[in-house]
This record gives C-alpha cells, structure tokens and sequence, in this order.
C-alpha cells in the first residue's frame, strides 16, 4: 500500500517475536523498525533482527521515573544518549522517544530532545503515552521540540479521550513528519491514532499525496479485525460499516441526487475501497425504497413506494433491521409489478 515505516515488535521480548521481526524485515522493501528500551541488550537484539531502523525508548515524566524506572532524570538522560550512539555506531537509522511526554516537565523535555539530537539521533519521537495530550496543548509540545531539534519529528498518540486522530494532525501542523498509528486504532487501553482515519483526513481535507494506495484500506481493515478478533465498530470513521451507509429519508434523497449532499465530498467510498449503502429502517424515505425496489427488479407505482415506505417504517421502528429480502417479501406480498424481462433463445 505504500506504507513508509512498519514497526514491527520488540525483538528482546521474545525468540518468537525476534523471528517475527526478522522475518517481516526479510520479507518487505518497507522501512521496519524494532522497539528496544534504553538497555544494550535490547538494542543489539534489535539490531539483530536486520531492521533498518531501531526505535529507543526512556520514560521521561516524573511519575514514570520515580515509579516505573527508578532513575533520576540525570540517569535518564545518560541512558538516551549512550543508547542513541549505540543504535547509531551500528550504522542503523535511530528513533528516539521521551516516553510519556506529554506528562513530562517541559524544560526536562527540552533538555533530553537537545541531549540526544547532539548524539545524532535521525528521529524524535513525541509519545502522549497516556493519552492525556488535547490538540491545542499537543501542538505546542510538538512545536518546541521541533524548534530544539535538527532532527526529524514524528509522533504517537493514544486515544484514551477520542484524540488520537486530532492529535497526529496537530503534530503535522506544528512541524511533525510523521504519525504513528495502527489499523482500526488498535493499541493499549482505547488504542492508538488509527491508520486510515489519519491517512484520509491528510490526503482529503489537507490535500496531501501521502504516497498510501488508500482503494486497500477497506481489506486492509477486514484483514486486521479478523486475524486480531477485535471487531471494528459499525460507526467507526473511514471502515466502520456504516460509514458510507444512508438510512435518513433527507440525506439518502440528498445522496441519490448528489453524493456531496450528505457526505464529506472530499472522500468518497471509492477512495477507501468501500461501498455506497442505503440502509432501510424507521428514518427510510421514499427515494431509498424505489430505489431499492428497482434494483430488485419491481417497476412500482408511486402509491405503491409510499405504502411499502409505511411499511418498512412501521417494521424497522421495532428495531428490527430491514433487509434487501424483507424489501422484496412486502413487494410481493403487496402485488408490486415486476419489471417484464426479455430472454433471447
């Protein structure tokens, strides 16, 4: 699809998931990166791996070091940079992280970016570990590291409060590269920046060549959430099921006459690999119905699409779904005229 960068694991973690890394590394002419904390075995580990990029790791915010690390941000930052020289000696592209730190006192974030910047890291990283990052106050952090660094900027962001997505654009927007982010959004808690929310928003509403084959995303999508057994929300932006389905009399009458009526215009169900779908049920109007009882091959009069629409009405108020079948079960029961068909002999 023309991804750019696949983090693939942390080869340290496991010999299963050191061959996993190295096997997708072996199998792709994509960038793949492996994760390692700032501790030499898990660097040489990922070096060994053969990925082409090595993504380093410190907690950064006060809470982090003084319950999860327990180091002093002196010895934090000591770590970063022998950790970066290390990745870097090595000949491979580094990435490095402040993890949570959105959470982490400004200056110390400063001072750690600068540390490692002077020790030649390729990437920062800007992680909002837990989520707790908004647009406006993300923005801000992304724009002072970008003013500290000669390096690249990129960022990962969580969506424990929905702003995941909103968050990677705002790096973007304040000087950031490159956005980490994961098919259907699956990650720890709520789950990272979701791939095809961002993708799509940069490549419709910002008008961006993100160089993604963006006609996969929908298979891309089905792919994940079955191998992962995490179903992927009826509602959910971009590959949600509903996306691109119209059930409201007003907006499908909008939509038959002019698919920019009643969605973003700039995307369509095309783009993404997806189908147009008219839902039946209590909000149906007339137009969705004709529309379905011609494809299904009845030639109805305008009494008969009215009654038909009641009916559908009265049957999806009980909140029950209204099915192509059910459409064609009330339009025989109705007597609704077929469509005459010729056949050629």
């Amino acid at each position: 699809m023309g991804t750019h960068v696949i983090e693939a694991g942390f080869p340290v973690n496991s010999n299963a998931e050191f061959e996993a890394v190295s096997d997708i590394a072996a199998a792709t002419d994509t960038t793949v990166c492996g994760l390692a904390r700032v501790v030499e075995g898990d660097i040489e580990a990922a070096i060994d791996s053969g990925v082409e990029m090595v993504h380093v790791f410190v907690s950064t915010s006060d809470v982090q070091l003084e319950d999860s690390m327990h180091a002093t941000r002196e010895e934090a930052k000591e770590r970063a940079v022998a950790a970066v020289e290390q990745v870097k000696d090595a000949g491979v592209e580094c990435m490095f992280s402040p993890m949570d730190a959105t959470r982490t006192d400004p200056d110390y974030l400063v001072e750690i970016v600068e540390a490692v910047s002077d020790a030649g890291t390729d990437w920062i990283n800007i992680p909002d570990t837990c989520g707790v990052g908004m647009p406006t106050s993300f923005g801000k952090t992304v724009k002072a590291v970008v003013e500290a660094t000669d390096a690249r900027v990129d960022v990962h962001t969580h969506d424990d409060f929905g702003m995941a997505a909103a968050n990677a654009i705002m790096g973007f927007e304040n000087g950031a590269e490159q956005a980490q982010v994961s098919v259907n959004g699956i990650g720890e808690r709520a789950g990272n920046a979701a791939y095809e929310e961002v993708v799509m928003a940069v490549e419709s509403v910002y008008g961006v060549d993100t160089g993604i084959d963006t006609t996969q995303i929908i298979e891309l999508a089905r792919i994940v959430e079955d191998a992962s057994d995490i179903p992927v929300p009826a509602n959910k932006p971009v590959t949600g099921r509903n996306a691109f389905a119209h059930e409201s009399g007003i907006h499908a009458a909008g939509v038959i006459e002019n698919s920019d009526t009643f969605e973003p215009g700039v995307m369509t169900p095309e783009m993404v690999g997806a189908e147009r779908e008219f839902v039946l049920g209590k909000h149906t109007g007339t137009h969705s119905v004709r529309k379905h009882l011609v494809e299904a091959g009845f030639d109805p009069t305008e009494s008969e699409v009215r009654a038909l629409t009641s009916r559908i009405k009265e049957y999806g108020a009980g909140k029950r779904q209204v099915t192509a079948g059910d459409v064609e079960r009330f339009a025989r029961e109705a007597n609704v005229d077929r469509e005459e068909e010729e056949v050629r002999i």
